[in-house]
C-alpha cells in the first residue's frame, strides 16, 4: 500500500492536518514540528499526492510550457530559466512539445492538471490564446506574440535588434547583403525582417529579393539557404541570419565551400545563445537576455494566475527589452 500523510503523521505524532501544513511551510508550525514531519516523511519515503493538493488547494502547482523539441538549442537556454522561475515560485514544469507539424493538443492542457501555460512557439494566427483565455485558463507569450490578441508577453525589441544589425553592415561597408530569414508566419520572424528591411532602405542599401531566403529556424535550413545563395552573382559578401541557429547552418555551408568568415563572408545572427559564444563560432549577434525574459515572464504568469477567477482583473502587459548588439568575430568589411 502506497504510504500517506496519515502514516507520516502517526510516526510523527502530530494529526495530519499538521503534516500538510508542515510540508506545504505553511504558518502555525513550529520548526521543530516542521523537522519531525519531514524527517518521517523521509524515513517512510512519503511524496505528496499532487491530486489531493489540487482538491484540497484548488491548486494543481504544476504549469506547462509549450516548447520546441529540444534539439533546438535556443529552447534550452530559454526553458532553463523558466523552469527555475516557476520553482522559486512553487511551482513543478511539465514540457509540452511543439512539433510543428500539426497545432498543440488543447487536451493536456486545460484537463485540470495545470494551473498556468508558457506558450514559447505560438505563430501570428496560433488559436491557442484564444482557446487558453475562453477556458479561463491563464497564460503569458514569451518571445513571441499573436496577431490580435492581447495577452501577457515579453519579447525582445526584434525590430531595433535589426536594425542594429544593418546600421552594423552600413558601417563596414557592404552593399551586397543578403538574409537568410526566419518564418514570417512567426512574430520574430517577421519583425526581424521587416526591422532589418527598413533600416537599410534608410541607409541606402539594397536587399534584392533574389539574395533572401526564408526557412525555418534550424541548421540544416541554413546550411542550405547560404548553399543557394552562393551560387547568385553577384554572391553577397554579408548575410543577417533570422537567428543564431540558422548562422550555425551557415557558417557550416560557408567552410564547406571553402569561404572564409569574415575576410569572405560577414554573418551576424540573433539570440546570443550561448553557443554562439564558444570560439569555434566567435558569432556577431544581437543579444536577447533570455534570463530577463524568463524572470518577466514568470512575474506576468504567477499574478495572472493568483487570481484565475478573475482573469480580467487588469489590462495585458507586455515587457520588451532591449537588445544589445555583440560584435564577436563573424563581421568585417566586405573583400
Amino acid at each position: 500500500m502506497p504510504v500517506t500523510s496519515h502514516d507520516v503523521a502517526r510516526l510523527a505524532g502530530v494529526s495530519q492536518p499538521t503534516v500538510s501544513r508542515a510540508l506545504r511551510d505553511q504558518r502555525g508550525v513550529s520548526e521543530a514540528t516542521r523537522h519531525t514531519v519531514r524527517e518521517a516523511a523521509r524515513a517512510l519515503g512519503y511524496v505528496p499526492s499532487q491530486a489531493g493538493r489540487a482538491l484540497s488547494t484548488r491548486s494543481a502547482g504544476r504549469v506547462g510550457i509549450v516548447s520546441a523539441e529540444l534539439g533546438n538549442p535556443f529552447y534550452p537556454a530559454l526553458i532553463g530559466p523558466l523552469s527555475d522561475g516557476l520553482a522559486a515560485a512553487g511551482y513543478r514544469t511539465i514540457l509540452v512539445t511543439d512539433r510543428g507539424d500539426a497545432p498543440v493538443e488543447l487536451e493536456p492542457l486545460v484537463d485540470g492538471s495545470l494551473d498556468g501555460v508558457v506558450l514559447t512557439t505560438a505563430e501570428r494566427t496560433s488559436a491557442l490564446p484564444v482557446e487558453l483565455h475562453r477556458r479561463g485558463l491563464p497564460y503569458v507569450l514569451v518571445n513571441r506574440v499573436v496577431d490580435g490578441v492581447d495577452a501577457d508577453s515579453c519579447v525582445v525589441d526584434n525590430r531595433a535588434g535589426a536594425a542594429s544589425v544593418a546600421d552594423l553592415l552600413a558601417e563596414l561597408g557592404h552593399r551586397h547583403v543578403g538574409a537568410v530569414l526566419g518564418p514570417d508566419a512567426t512574430s520574430t520572424g517577421h519583425e526581424r525582417e521587416w526591422g532589418f528591411r527598413d533600416r537599410l532602405g534608410d541607409l541606402g542599401v539594397a536587399l534584392p529579393g533574389r539574395l533572401v531566403r526564408r526557412v525555418a529556424f534550424d541548421a540544416d535550413e541554413g546550411r542550405r539557404a547560404l548553399t543557394s545563395l552562393l551560387a547568385e552573382r553577384p554572391r553577397p559578401t554579408a548575410v543577417f541570419c533570422g537567428n543564431d541557429v540558422i548562422a550555425f547552418g551557415v557558417r557550416n555551408a560557408a567552410r564547406a565551400a571553402g569561404v572564409r568568415i569574415p575576410a569572405d563572408l560577414t554573418v551576424v545572427g540573433f539570440d546570443d545563445i550561448p553557443m554562439a559564444s564558444w570560439e569555434v563560432f566567435d558569432l556577431t549577434t544581437v543579444r536577447t537576455d533570455l534570463a530577463a525574459m524568463a524572470r518577466h515572464a514568470v512575474d506576468l504568469l504567477v499574478e495572472r494566475m493568483a487570481s484565475p477567477r478573475r482573469p480580467d482583473r487588469r489590462p495585458a502587459r507586455r515587457e520588451v527589452l532591449t537588445p544589445e548588439l555583440v560584435r564577436r568575430g563573424t563581421h568585417a568589411p566586405p573583400p
